[in-house]
C-alpha cells in the first residue's frame, strides 16, 4: 500500500502518538526534509538528535499511523526554565486532522509534568502558514524578540562572525 493509500484509510483515531525514540530519528529527519517551513541545520544529525532525546527523555514526542509509519515529529526540550518545540511537522498526507495540536498537546503535558510551564518555539520569518497555524491556536507571534546566533564549536575562526 502506497503513501496515499495510507493516508485515506487513516482517521484521527488511528494515529498513536508516542513519545520519541531513537528509531524515530532517520524518519523524522526524512519527514522534515519534505516540509517546507522546516528548517534543518548542519546540527540536524541523527547523532545529535540522538544526543537531544537522551538529554530531554520523553519530552519529544512522534505520530504514527496504524501501520506504524511515523506521519508527524516534534522535538521537544527545556532549559531548566523554558521549554522549546521544534521542527513540528505533519506529512502533508495527515494534515487537518489535529495531529499536531495531539504533538503539541503531548509536549506541553511532558514540560507541565516536569515543572516547565513556558513554552517557545522558532518559525521560520516567511513561513506564513506556520505563522497562522500557531496563532490560530492561540499562540502569541512575539516581535520584540529576535534571535542572535554565533558558531562557538569546534574549529572556529574567531575572526568571522
Amino acid at each position: 500500500m502506497n503513501k496515499r493509500m495510507h493516508a485515506e484509510h487513516a482517521t484521527a483515531a488511528s494515529i498513536q502518538i508516542e513519545p520519541f525514540r531513537s528509531d524515530h530519528i532517520q524518519p523524522a529527519l526524512d519527514l522534515w526534509r519534505q516540509c517546507s517551513g522546516i528548517a534543518l541545520s548542519e546540527m540536524d544529525t541523527p547523532e545529535n538528535l540522538h544526543r537531544y532525546l537522551a538529554r530531554n527523555p520523553d519530552l519529544s514526542h512522534v505520530a504514527c499511523n496504524c501501520y506504524g509509519h511515523l506521519v508527524g515529529a516534534a522535538l521537544c526540550g527545556h532549559d531548566g526554565r523554558r521549554g522549546y518545540l521544534h521542527h513540528l511537522a505533519v506529512d502533508s498526507d495527515h494534515r487537518r486532522m489535529g495531529i499536531g495540536r495531539r504533538l503539541i498537546h503531548h509536549c506541553a503535558v511532558a514540560l507541565q509534568n516536569i515543572g516547565i510551564p513556558k513554552c517557545h518555539l522558532f518559525v521560520i520569518d516567511d513561513n506564513h502558514a506556520g505563522k497562522r497555524f500557531w496563532q490560530r491556536i492561540g499562540w502569541q507571534v512575539r516581535a520584540d524578540l529576535r534571535i542572535v546566533s554565533r558558531w562557538i564549536g569546534f574549529n572556529v575562526n574567531p575572526s568571522v562572525r
